[in-house]
């Protein structure tokens, strides 16, 4: 059976109450969690805390979830997104929530790319995408998700998520030297 159709499964027997069944789940998607929530956070703890909430209210929640209206995966990452866009709203130093985006300033990342003036490239012109062209970078390129889920994600048509993305893609292609452009790949998967 392929993953999709155990996922149903799994899904279905915890709507049934054997809710030890969703440990499966948070084994399939723990760390794409993190990785999405640590991207919009920069903050190891912050991630952890956010990616534990996601979990909970999931599970808690998984009696809503409809297999029809969409991939369990997408369910759960507009979880995450939701909580992550919580977290924000009661901090005061964030004056912008749609700014919360992908690069890291951790030494993991720096660490794996030799140029540290690309980095702040990178930076730099993501910081000039509108926050709905960079969560579909990240979500395209570093969580390889398909154009469906990324516009369950995100709220937004399959066809009008291919074409921010294409658009942007050619955009960041015309204004970025192409070993630019690698690198920012790369950063988005660290």
């Amino acid at each position: 059976m392929n993953m999709h159709i155990d996922e149903n499964k799994i899904v279905g027997l915890c709507k049934q109450g054997d809710l030890e069944k969703f440990t499966l789940l948070y084994d399939i998607y723990a760390s794409k969690i993190f990785r999405f929530v640590y991207y919009k956070t920069t903050h190891k703890e912050t991630a952890e805390d956010i990616t534990s909430e996601t979990f909970i209210k999931a599970l808690k929640g998984i009696d809503k979830f409809d297999n029809r209206k969409g991939t369990f995966q997408a369910w759960l990452f507009r979880i995450a997104r939701n909580t992550v866009i919580d977290y924000y709203r009661t901090r005061k130093d964030i004056s912008d929530i749609d700014n919360v985006w992908g690069l890291s300033d951790g030494d993991d990342v720096v660490g794996n790319i030799e140029n540290k003036d690309n980095v702040e490239r990178i930076k730099k012109y993501m910081s000039k995408l509108t926050p709905r062209q960079r969560e579909i970078i990240i979500l395209r390129v570093w969580e390889d998700m398909p154009y469906k889920e990324i516009a369950e994600i995100i709220g937004e048509t399959e066809a009008n998520c291919k074409m921010i993305f294409s658009r942007t893609i050619k955009k960041i292609k015309q204004d970025m030297h192409p070993i630019v452009v690698l690198l920012l790949l790369m950063t988005l998967r660290v």
